[in-house]
Formats: C-alpha cells, structure tokens, sequence
C-alpha cells in the first residue's frame, strides 16, 4: 500500500479487508480479519457459514465498488473464493494474487486452475516463476520477499556478533506457532537442549513465544532442564535472531527469517500418524525447509516425525555450536541467499509489487 501511494501518478484510494497494519495505511476493513483466518479442516467446517457470509459480502462489496484492480493477498481459501466470484461478475476487472499458493510442493494442479480468474501473480520465492510456467499456472514475477527489507532488523551488529561467539551459547528455539506444533515439539526441543548442555557446556534457550499460546508455551518451558529466556513480539523475536549462535525451529517461514539473519539451524517438524500419510501423497518436493529450496540443496538438516527426536536433534546442533566443517558450510550457504533473493534492479519488494499491479491497471485502463 505505501508503494502504491508511493508510486502512483494519482492519488489511491483503498478499499477491502485487511489487519491492523493495512488499517494504518488507511484501509477501512469491511469485517474483522479473524473472522476468515482460519486454517485447517476442521476449523473451516466449523465456521463455513461465516465464512460463506463473508465471501458473500467482500464479492458484493468489490463489485459495487467498481475498483481498478483486485488484489488478494495469500489466504487462498477465503482470497480465491472471492476472486472466482468477481471474475464472473466483472470479468473485465484485474485480479493480482499477492503471494503464490504452494503449487510447487502440493496440489500443482492448483497452478493451471488460477488462470481463469488470476492475471498476475506476486511471487515471493524466486524460483515461483518457473514453477507456474512449468505447471501452466499466470504469469507470475518474482517481487522479493518482505523480509528482504527487514535486513537490518534481522542482522546482528559488531556487538551481538561478539555474543554470538561467546558462552553460554545462546540458541534460538522456535517450536511453532500453532497449539498442536508447540504441544508436539515443544518436549522434544526441550530434551534435546538438556542433551546439548551435557555435552556442550551452558546452553541459553531464547524462545520468541507466540502470545495467544503464551500460558502454554511458559507451562511446557518450565519442565525444560536448560534456562529458558522468553520474548515477545516482532521487536523481540528480531533480537534472538541477532544473538544466536544457532536454531532449533520448527519448520515454516521462520526458517527463511533465520536464514537471512544468518543463523545456521536444525529444522524438526511432527504431525499426527493421518496428516502424515496425507503430506506423503501430497508433497511433491525435495525439502521441507524454505532455504533450501531457494539454495537447490538440503544445506539445512530437517528431521521430521520419526526422526524428530531428542537424540538426532542434539547431535546435529551440536557442531553447529562448537565450531568446525558442518558450521562453516551451513554459514557459506546462508551467504549465497542474498544473491539468489536480490531483485535484479535492487528495487525494494514492495516497491515491485507496486510497479506490477500499477501496469496490470494500465493495461486496463
């Protein structure tokens, strides 16, 4: 939204749904955004006739509007449910989907499918591009990722590099952000620091806690045999980054945020024996762990389910702590991600982003 006020040759007007940053741009929301942020299956069946309701009622709003282009940001199962509705009420009506669903590692069908109501994709990943040409999707650009402008935030100074060289090893925990992800890995995060602190010296646990699972997250930490320092908020999450020497994360896009704050890492990650069987049928990549993906190699180690265990864990953060090959060649990977992500006019993400929906308006026009 700032790049689009930034850039645009006329003043804009926004309209739609949105959060509390968006609001702050000035976006009036329609509804509350929790009203369609729910994931899972079951938590959808649960609230389908809200959710219905409120397609119902952002389709309306959109058409009656008369805007000069639509553009949905992720959240494809609410996001595409109206977009497939305006399409056939406005067909002349732009549609840019902001942020590419995962059509690389599930469901690729899903690519093909977005053509009839998506004209243009925002792609985060640099390697998104490819994947919708390959599997028939839009047209699709990379516009960098947002973290790419939060460099500085991420990134320790000449102070907190010295902190991260320096005992009782600090280590960034991150179990998740979901109540079933912090109940499975949390007591398994929390063994295999014990482990680590046996084997390593004092070991200082920097756990950024999500604050709608804060009580939770403080009832399972107490029960850890290692000193746990619990953070809170974007500002503090941003300063474990700069102090850790290294991570144990679950995997997500936080995985993504480590790698640009450059901290080398262990990914586990457990679901439940049916998801299991369903992510086996379903996923169709090589890794689970974001970085790696946009390395083309496993340079980060994962375990998931069985091998997501406090033994395995302990001996792949160890070296990571003390030093040596394994160490140096997870810090050489993380150097090559800024090449790999860098725009290719050093333009910042959101200015990019910008820069296509505004053309997409022209077209239009």
């Amino acid at each position: 939204m700032r790049g689009l006020r930034a850039l645009a040759p006329e003043p804009i007007v926004f309209g739609g749904v949105g959060g509390e940053a968006m609001e702050a741009e000035g976006l009036a929301s329609l509804f509350p955004i929790d009203d369609v942020a729910v994931m899972g299956y079951l938590p959808v069946l649960a609230r389908a006739r809200t959710l219905l309701r409120r397609i119902r009622q952002t389709v309306d709003d959109v058409v009656a509007a008369a805007p000069d282009i639509l553009v949905i940001i992720d959240s494809p199962g609410f996001t595409h449910a109206v977009a497939r509705r305006v399409r056939k009420r406005r067909p002349d009506l732009p549609i840019v989907d902001y942020v590419s669903p995962s059509v690389w590692a599930w469901r690729p069908w899903r690519a093909a499918g977005m053509r009839p109501f998506i004209d243009h994709v925002l792609a985060l990943l640099p390697f998104e591009p490819d994947a919708h040409r390959r599997l028939g999707g839009p047209a699709c650009t990379y516009v960098g990722h947002p973290l790419i402008e939060r460099l500085d935030a991420l990134r320790p100074g000449p102070s907190e590099r010295a902190q991260r060289a320096a005992a009782p090893w600090r280590l960034a925990v991150l179990p998740g952000s979901r109540r079933s992800e912090i109940e499975r890995l949390m007591p398994v995060f929390g063994r295999a620091l014990a482990l680590v602190a046996e084997r390593a010296g004092p070991v200082e646990a920097l756990l950024p806690a999500v604050s709608r699972h804060r009580a939770l997250i403080e009832r399972l930490a107490a029960a850890w045999d290692v000193p746990v320092r619990l953070v809170h908020g974007e500002a503090g999450k941003h300063s474990v980054f700069r102090q850790a020497r290294a991570a144990l994360a679950a995997s997500g896009t936080v995985t993504l945020e480590l790698a640009l704050a450059e901290v080398p890492m262990v990914v586990a990650y457990k679901v439940s024996r049916l998801e299991e069987v369903i992510a086996r049928r379903l996923i169709q990549v090589p890794t689970i762990v974001l970085p790696n993906l946009i390395l083309g190699e496993n340079a980060m180690p994962e375990f998931v389910q069985a091998d997501c265990r406090p033994e395995i864990l302990a001996e792949a953060l160890l070296p990571l702590l003390v030093g040596g090959p394994e160490r140096e060649r997870q810090v050489r990977a993380l150097e090559r991600l800024d090449d790999l992500m860098r725009l290719p006019n050093g333009a910042a993400p959101s200015e990019s982003a910008a820069q296509v929906v505004l053309a997409a308006c022209r077209r239009a026009a």
